[in-house]
């Protein structure tokens, strides 16, 4: 049985990037906001892992992590971070902050299918 990866992204593009590299070896779940994922892991939907853009409309990937990282039932989630601004100081504070990594746009598909695999194994 395929692991699932929840992508929250708001840009389609990107999700159909990584679903292109991805789904071979996992099952691929998108939203292109925050409040949708929420509400999927609220009705029983269940990931291995998630990659959440930073920047998002309605809701952005650093709330959506503390949202998560302050919920007994989603906390244990791995969270890869997905960031067009290489800024140091954001990638440290959201690693403190509980992601399990921080990848800078544009990025290497392949890299960060490795780092997927890194995470789930």
């Amino acid at each position: 049985m395929k692991k699932k990866i929840l992508i929250l992204d708001d840009k389609e593009s990107i999700a159909r990037i990584l679903n292109i590299y991805l789904a071979s070896e996992f099952e691929c779940i998108y939203f292109d906001n925050p409040i949708k994922g929420i509400h999927w892991l609220q009705s029983g939907g269940a990931p291995d892992l998630i990659i959440s853009d930073i920047r998002m409309p309605e809701m952005r990937g650093d709330e959506f992590l503390s949202y998560l990282k302050n919920n007994e039932l989603f906390k244990s989630i791995p969270v890869i971070i997905l960031s067009g601004e290489d800024s140091s100081s954001e990638r440290i504070r959201l690693l403190s902050e509980g992601a399990d990594d921080f990848i800078i746009k544009p990025f290497n598909p392949l890299e960060l299918k490795i780092r997927v695999k890194k995470i789930l194994n």
